[in-house]
């Protein structure tokens, strides 16, 4: 049942939230000084740059809300993002299949958990894992999600806040349909560009920064908000500098495979 109505979500997310236009939820690129805007972005590129350049603490949360139902999803691990290796676990409390491990190790993501995999580890490409879902990483790919926030446009500075205790500015800014996109699954894609077209031409989804003292993205957040569907992909970050291990399976325990989809795989 939990999984039926988590596809049902899904299908509705993306067929039927194009039906209302919010206008007040779409970006508004003429709201922000041009010069302020551009020099935000610039901050944002650079933290997420900087990022990119560490290992962190990997905490995520993806919510789906909509028909009355909401659901979440927790990414946790640690994360070499400079070393492309890391190890997530991924879990939905009462799903159909409940708790995914994922080790990303020498550009191949080994998951452990989903089916056809006998009991042991299904491995794919690190490049060809797609998304299936709005706002998903492929895999859950925490590089893919800073880097679709550093794509932000039209940004403003919405304040300093502190986050878990750190003092932090906080910028927001819209995503354009290319980025929202990226690595997403043809079927999945086609989808999002009937609901753009049903909004108008524009899809309101929002992407938010956190930036600490020492320019580092400490928090991410992606959103969309429409006729009742409320989707967002929050990606926080500590400890950077963090030691993280992450080695491939034994081959023996290892089914390769050239797709995976799934709502815990994105």
């Amino acid at each position: 049942m939990r999984r039926a109505a988590l596809v049902l979500l899904g299908a509705a997310m993306l067929l039927s939230a194009g039906c209302s236009r919010d206008e007040g939820s779409e970006a508004q690129p003429g709201t922000a000084d041009a010069a302020a805007s551009a020099a935000h972005e610039k901050a944002v590129r650079a933290a997420v740059t900087a990022t990119l350049r560490g290992s962190a603490r990997i905490d995520g949360n993806i919510s789906m809300g909509g028909r009355g139902e909401t659901h979440s999803l927790a990414v946790r691990g640690r994360f070499d993002l400079a070393g492309d290796t890391g190890r997530l676990s991924v879990d939905l409390p009462g799903g159909a299949v409940g708790h995914v491990d994922e080790v990303f190790a020498g550009g191949t993501v080994y998951l452990r958990g989903v089916p056809g995999a006998a009991g042991g580890w299904a491995a794919i490409g690190r490049d060809a894992a797609e998304a299936h879902y709005l706002l998903r990483a492929p895999v859950n790919d925490p590089a893919h999600t800073l880097r679709q926030v550093a794509a932000m446009r039209y940004v403003s500075k919405v304040g300093e806040e502190k986050i878990k205790g750190i003092p932090a500015v906080h910028y927001r800014g819209a995503l354009d349909y290319s980025t929202i996109t990226r690595r997403m699954s043809q079927e999945t894609r086609t989808k999002v560009a009937q609901m753009q077209e049903s909004l108008g031409g524009t899809l309101p989804v929002h992407a938010d920064a956190w930036i600490d003292g020492q320019q580092r993205l400490i928090r991410a957040r992606l959103s969309f908000e429409n006729a009742g569907i409320e989707v967002s992909n929050t990606l926080s970050l500590s400890d950077p500098g963090t030691p993280v291990k992450a080695t491939a399976p034994a081959r023996g325990s290892v089914v390769r495979t050239s797709a995976v989809s799934g709502i815990l795989l994105g």
